[in-house]
């Protein structure tokens, strides 16, 4: 499956605002059990991605396993594959503190290990439990 704006998450108003006119480029917001997950997303310069943050009850706070796992599927199928990049220290650009990223490139097919490094598949729990 390709990547894909949800296009009823879109934020159209205020300073990020974007219509359907922007394709795959622009703000999300969600409401997952409570907590609001706030996104930007584009399709440049060879990669799809996807900023996310969370804020409950006021407070702002990084993005749980489950809930990157809960925007990946939002933004992708559930079987595409993608990545949390931990760049050089060289390369380490911070915006804003509590905010994770998922990218998949777009030219080339995304390498991936052999599901035995992590264990083994017939003894996995179900769901996004990590």
């Amino acid at each position: 499956m390709s990547f894909k704006a949800p296009e009823k998450f879109r934020t159209k108003h205020g300073k990020l605002a974007t219509g359907e006119a922007a394709g795959n480029n622009g703000a999300f917001v969600f409401d997952n059990g409570g907590t609001r997950l706030y996104c930007i997303a584009s399709d440049q310069m060879g990669f799809d991605h996807v900023s996310v943050h969370a804020i409950r009850n006021g407070k702002v706070y990084t993005p749980s396993w489950a809930q990157m796992c809960w925007i990946k599927d939002q933004f992708w199928g559930e079987e595409d594959c993608v990545v949390q990049y931990h760049p050089a220290k060289a390369a380490y650009v911070n915006m804003h503190k509590h905010t994770l990223h998922l990218w998949r490139p777009t030219r080339q097919t995304l390498p991936v290990p052999n599901p035995l490094m992590v264990g083994i598949p017939e003894a996995k729990t179900s769901g996004h439990s990590q």
